[in-house]
């Protein structure tokens, strides 16, 4: 059994339009939810094995400030492929991790991370920013990974985790 943890990039920055898509940084409310989901995967017991993200600059800044808050020790790895990724892409960089790696995180972008989940669940689901999707799959090899071979666990959006939080 593998856990795949797949996270859209926190909310970005547009401010500068001098800046490529690539470039883009995160705006003020998503150098506060990245963190936020660090302590949301913490306290629920989701920390990855690996991490892998996009190398655009804001899913590099949301995959570093999830790592630092949930306690994650490891390297975050970047896989260029990840940028723009159609689902299948997504797909073949997780068949590829080491499977001594039990939990994978992958942190990346729309529309690729609602259609991967989709892909791998059968479960359409709206990710926006920050958003979670804790996918149980029912492999040993990460290269066995296959459509519909995922069970959506859970789906966490930052907003409705903020509203429970508040109340």
């Amino acid at each position: 059994m593998k856990t795949l943890l797949v996270l859209r990039h926190a909310k970005s920055s547009w401010d500068d339009a001098s800046l490529s898509d690539f470039e883009r940084p995160l705006n003020g409310r998503g150098k506060r939810v990245a963190p936020f989901m660090g302590e949301v995967i913490k306290d629920r017991g989701f920390e990855p094995d690996l991490i892998i993200s996009s190398p655009a600059v804001r899913a590099r800044e949301t995959a570093r400030l999830l790592a630092e808050s949930s306690g994650y020790a490891g390297k975050i790895h970047h896989d260029t492929r990840m940028y723009e990724a159609s689902p299948k892409t997504l797909q073949q960089v997780v068949a590829e991790v080491d499977n001594r790696f039990e939990t994978l995180m992958v942190v990346g972008h729309n529309p690729g991370m609602e259609g991967l989940v989709r892909m791998l669940t059968g479960k359409s689901e709206r990710m926006p920013t920050a958003a979670l999707a804790i996918i149980d799959l029912d492999i040993s090899d990460w290269s066995d990974l296959r459509d519909d071979s995922g069970k959506l666990r859970d789906l966490m959006r930052p907003k409705d985790l903020q509203k429970k939080s508040k109340k």
